[in-house]
């Protein structure tokens, strides 16, 4: 039986020290700051990057270096028979496409998943990565399974301000200042590649109501579950834990008896949307897993 590892990046959330207990590999993201490169969980924490976008210092992301990525695949396969790596969707950076691209000088031994997936759902595809490992399946087989699947889940995100939007190009700066003026509160959705507008809301409240409502639809009309017995419920948040558990409780209060993984935003997003913003995901359970 062939032994394989798992690869991901730090946009999955899934820390280095859980990436230890898990038995898995993580990238770190890297980030320019200033003229500085820093590593998330590495010597760039949550707290430090919030602090940093506070007080407006200019951050912007980066794939993770090609040399970092083929020493890493060259250490692993000094013990391991293959290699499964899971980047972050292509549809949000390049790394996919160059992970794909190196991989074809490793003869087969490492397969780069095109999962279209980021933050807890591409944690749930390295958790499946892991449990099919266990099961004795090859890279290749892994690798078919999660791409099989890839589309069966979604991101609901409600952000808190207008303001990274509009600093990173992905709203004018008339919308901008509209929407502030009619404290507006965009629901943003990912199903797929993109980070895609979804809805508007006026309050926080209602921006919750709409996620909950959203991800029932998904439940009844896009997985025909809709008590969700074979799904995953997840949630992620930017900064304000206190906020984001306070709204776990709604979403258990309207998904009675099913476990909700709660986890901190990847920072390749936050530094997108900014602090304050709240999540509720969904990913499909994998049949060959149940």
């Amino acid at each position: 039986m062939s032994k394989v590892a798992i690869i991901s990046d730090s946009n999955s959330g899934i820390t280095q020290s859980q990436a230890g207990e898990l038995g898995v590999t993580i990238l770190p993201m890297p980030f320019f700051v200033g003229d500085k490169t820093l590593y998330e969980d590495v010597d760039l924490t949550q707290d430090e990057f919030y602090q940093m976008l506070s007080e407006d210092a200019n951050i912007s992301t980066s794939m993770p270096l090609v040399g970092n990525v083929t020493d890493t695949w060259d250490k692993l396969l000094e013990t391991y028979d293959e290699i499964v790596h899971i980047p972050m969707s292509s549809g949000l950076s390049g790394s996919c496409e160059t992970a794909m691209m190196l991989s074809l000088d490793y003869d087969g031994r490492v397969q780069v998943v095109n999962n279209q997936r980021i933050s807890v759902t591409q944690r749930q595809s390295v958790l499946d990565a892991v449990a099919l490992a266990e099961q004795g399946r090859s890279a290749a087989e892994i690798k078919e399974i999660l791409e099989r699947e890839k589309f069966e889940s979604s991101i609901y995100i409600m952000v808190d301000t207008l303001y990274y939007l509009k600093k990173g190009g992905r709203i004018t700066p008339t919308a901008a200042a509209l929407g502030t003026l009619l404290k507006l509160k965009p629901v943003l959705q990912i199903q797929g590649e993109k980070l895609d507008a979804f809805a508007k809301a006026r309050t926080v409240k209602q921006a919750k109501s709409i996620m909950i409502e959203a991800m029932k639809n998904d439940f009844a009309n896009r997985f025909h579950d809709p008590n969700g017995e074979h799904m995953h419920l997840e949630m992620a948040y930017t900064h304000d834990l206190e906020a984001a558990e306070a709204f776990k409780k709604e979403v258990e209060a309207e998904f009675p008896g099913m476990e909700i993984v709660l986890n901190p935003l990847s920072l390749s997003v936050s530094c997108h949307i900014g602090p304050g913003a709240l999540a509720v995901a969904c990913s499909k359970k994998i049949p060959e897993l149940e």
